[in-house]
């Protein structure tokens, strides 16, 4: 029997469905064999960054189909689509890493215009490697529609030498390799098994960072990011978000419902009390941004800072996302934090109930071994914090996570590198001394263009044995799998005429993560002179094309990096067309 049409008087999709002006619309569907019942239901995107590019975006077709399932299952008709993603991992270590950053913001613009110019009602949006996860939540904030957000799964550790290994030790690798201490063979033999399966790099790198944040800021569904990407019982998380996309269409609960200041607190916790990546100090921001709150780089180190750390995962730890799963994921992490009053329970979830009433249900506790009791944390503070001073007014974040207190403060002369090339090349060739601060500036938002990623550059440090033994800052990024004392973020940027760009070799830096401090040995006068001195930011070879464009639009890291004016300015919502 035919169901009765759905009312769809309040959903963007009678703009191409309903009415005698629309025949021409609903002529393109039934070319793709839709059914007048299907065409008459509400239209759910089900958007993936499925490619062949890398393991994190591989098995995201499959499970694409399992979501359209499910909102088949519940009277709803999927409409699939896909954009892009750059995977961070083959991106690093060369020109390929500005386009990184760079793709967040693209993916989130290109998803809204799909989801825009076919009018489509809600989204699922499936994602798997680090810039496409927040990407994706950043547009389904933007659009304020019902929506659903399911990470694509972590890979699992390989195996070498009898001890689980992920991608961060191969990079790793390469600094032994240049140190004389691992010959081609065995290089061979280890990139060989390093990465096994399909899914995201396994430590709670960028990746698995943002996929616990889908589920603390509330648009996943309760331990749908856990469970590894080749186990095949991820369909049935595929199918409950499909299905609970169409409740939230029921229920007129939209993507700002869920994303609200609170529920971005509860994400910060989690990222700091897994010692997440200091990518979360960009990507809350910039998705804060797109519902129009308030929540800079400061507001998230802030709760980085009275967050106690405890959950032992890579890389400061010994632990990847496979284990955190097995012993009770992300809900149990909640649990903890909630324990020490440090959760806010009345935030609405993608299953259209609060958070409190979903740990309600969690019959999991700390194991004590991967996730610790939140009484008895690895260190008292978060894994992340942010640190200030004259060497970085807009401020800058570090993962202190798995040092001690001793490795969190560093003093040292600076040795200036003027791009990551140049400081790559340095580091290999072991053209430093310990002891040093290495500098690396131009590679800010703006000026790199692109913030690239060192972990090139960290990581060959780490494998040299000097991981410890020198101190590391820029305007750029680090990758989740960075370890040691590498600042990040710092801001303004060199090409913003920020005191970075201002550095000479030999001036004293002093860093201070338990303190917060960033600065230089210099007055103000003397900065405020170097400044009069500057002869502007370095030129790039990006001239045109897409990272031009980028560059001109691009905001400082203070508030994500973002590329449009934010919620704040808009005079529509897109779900009110």
């Amino acid at each position: 029997m035919t169901r009765k049409a759905t009312d769809k008087t309040n959903l963007p999709s009678r703009h191409v469905t309903e009415g005698p002006s629309r025949a021409p619309h609903r002529s393109y569907f039934y070319a793709m064999d839709l059914t007048e019942e299907q065409i008459n239901q509400p239209f759910v995107g089900v958007a993936t960054c499925w490619n062949e590019a890398a393991p994190c975006n591989i098995s995201l077709n499959w499970q694409a189909r399992s979501v359209k399932r499910g909102v088949k299952e519940a009277s709803g008709t999927p409409r699939e689509f896909t954009t892009i993603t750059v995977t961070d991992g083959l991106a690093m270590g060369h020109e390929g890493m500005r386009s990184s950053l760079a793709s967040r913001d693209a993916i989130a613009d290109t998803v809204e215009l799909t989801m825009r110019g076919h009018c489509y009602d809600a989204i699922v949006g499936l994602a798997g490697c680090d810039k496409s996860l927040p990407g994706m939540m950043m547009a389904m904030v933007r659009l304020n529609t019902p929506s659903v957000f399911m990470y694509g799964g972590s890979i699992l550790p390989g195996r070498h030498e009898g001890k689980d290994i992920t991608v961060q030790d191969m990079f790793e690798a390469v600094g032994k390799y240049q140190a004389g201490q691992m010959t081609d063979a065995e290089l061979a033999v280890m990139e060989r098994v390093a990465c096994p399966s399909a899914g995201a790099c396994g430590g709670q790198f960028t990746a698995n960072t943002m996929a616990c944040v889908s589920e603390a800021i509330g648009l996943a569904l309760l331990n749908s990011s856990g469970m590894p990407a080749p186990y095949e019982d991820r369909a049935q998380y595929g199918e409950a978000s499909g299905q609970a996309v169409m409740n939230l269409i029921a229920k007129n609960i939209r993507a700002r419902d869920v994303v609200t200041r609170k529920s971005l607190e509860n994400a910060a916790r989690v990222v700091a009390c897994t010692g997440g990546s200091t990518n979360a100090g960009l990507h809350l921001p910039a998705i804060a941004h797109e519902a129009g709150i308030d929540f800079n780089l400061f507001d998230v180190c802030d709760i980085f800072r009275d967050t106690p750390y405890f959950v032992d995962l890579k890389p400061g730890g010994q632990y990847v996302a496979k284990d955190m799963f097995e012993v009770g994921g992300v809900p149990v992490v909640m649990k903890e934090l909630r324990k020490a009053g440090l959760w806010h329970d009345d935030c609405m979830t993608a299953s259209g109930k609060v958070i409190g009433e979903e740990l309600d249900m969690i019959k999991g506790e700390a194991d004590g071994k991967v996730i610790y009791p939140v009484e008895n944390p690895i260190t008292k503070t978060g894994g992340v914090v942010g640190l200030k001073g004259n060497l970085a007014p807009d401020g800058a974040i570090v993962k202190v996570a798995g040092m001690s207190d001793d490795e969190q403060v560093f003093t040292g002369p600076a040795r200036v590198f003027e791009s990551e090339e140049d400081a790559f090349s340095a580091v290999k060739a072991r053209c430093y001394k310990e002891g040093e601060v290495l500098v690396i500036r131009n590679e800010g938002p703006s000026g790199g263009p692109g913030m690239r990623e060192m972990l090139a550059t960290t990581a060959a440090l780490s494998g040299q044995g000097m991981g410890k033994k020198v101190a590391l800052i820029t305007d750029g990024r680090f990758s989740g799998a960075t370890r040691g004392f590498c600042v990040g973020h710092v801001g303004p940027e060199a090409a913003h005429g920020g005191p970075i760009g201002m550095l000479k070799d030999g001036d004293m830096i002093t860093m201070n993560a338990v303190s917060g401090e960033l600065s230089v040995d210099l007055t103000d006068a003397e900065l405020a002179q170097r400044k009069a001195d500057w002869v502007g930011p370095k030129e790039t070879i990006y001239a045109s094309g897409a990272l031009w464009k980028y560059a001109q639009l691009v905001g400082g890291a203070l508030n994500g990096a973002v590329t449009h004016p934010g919620a704040k300015h808009e005079r529509h919502i897109y779900m009110d067309l």
